[in-house]
């Protein structure tokens, strides 16, 4: 009787307990529920203006940018100042971005333009330096006249015209002490025939210019008609001076 007992006592306090372990299970699983993806959230392209505001990193990675040799920093800096000057409306043109990385050797392709509407790169070939920012690597930089000697940071393309080097595209730097002697210092994109992988094959880098990122002749046209009439060019290089004078970085970085 008192095992009887006992078995019976087992049973209905197990019973008595169920409804709670029963509910303490039910909250648990709720507190884990996943939250409810809504139509359109499952994306981050899903319309022209996300698109253009995507996710750095992963339209970096994406783009394999980095095994193309653009730094992370460049892209990162390039992006938020390009959605900068969007918001302020200083640029007139924000389906494409150019941009330039000097921290990588003039035998290396540094010139990215990037269709942002379509997330795909659309040019990636050589670019010269000023002839006084150095010899394989720019790390001497500019904004003085005559100082043949390149500019960083963010610039807006102008129109074209026919100069002393053919087709070119004129530049208006946006950056005050920076470069914004642009105009005055005659920088522009331009072709030149020392843009050359044979220069490279023959001597380790390219020729250079008076400051100007000249590009290679067979593809100067293209890329000017691609990027002319208000896009954003920015160049880039591990240079703190240009970091902790940028105002449109600092205000980006606020």
């Amino acid at each position: 009787m008192k095992k009887s007992g006992l078995i019976l006592f087992t049973i209905l306090t197990s019973a008595a307990f169920l409804p709670l372990v029963s509910a303490k299970s039910k909250a648990f699983v709720k507190h884990h529920v996943l939250p409810e993806i809504k139509p359109g959230e499952d994306s981050l392209f899903n319309t022209s203006e996300k698109k253009k505001i995507r996710n750095v990193s992963f339209l970096y990675d994406n783009l394999q940018l980095g095994e193309k040799g653009l730094s992370r920093q460049a892209f990162e800096y390039a992006m938020q100042g390009f959605e900068y000057l969007k918001q302020n409306g200083d640029i007139d043109n924000d389906d494409v971005i150019s941009i330039v990385d000097f921290s990588l050797p003039s035998s290396a392709k540094r010139l990215f333009v990037i269709d942002l509407n379509n997330n795909k790169i659309l040019y990636y070939t050589y670019v010269a330096h000023g002839h006084n920012s150095g010899l394989e690597y720019a790390n001497q930089f500019s904004n003085q006249p005559e100082s043949n000697k390149s500019s960083l940071g963010f610039y807006k393309t102008l129109s074209t015209y026919m100069g002393d080097n053919g087709y070119s595209l004129r530049l208006e730097g946006l950056e005050k002490g920076i470069n914004d002697n642009a105009n005055r210092r005659d920088i522009v994109i331009h072709g030149a025939a020392y843009v050359s992988e044979g220069l490279i094959r023959a001597q380790g880098y390219i020729g250079r210019s008076w400051g100007c990122p000249a590009l290679p002749e067979k593809l100067h046209k293209l890329i000017i008609d691609k990027i002319k009439n208000g896009t954003c060019l920015f160049i880039y290089a591990k240079d703190k001076a240009y970091q902790s004078k940028s105002r449109i970085l600092k205000a980006t970085l606020a």
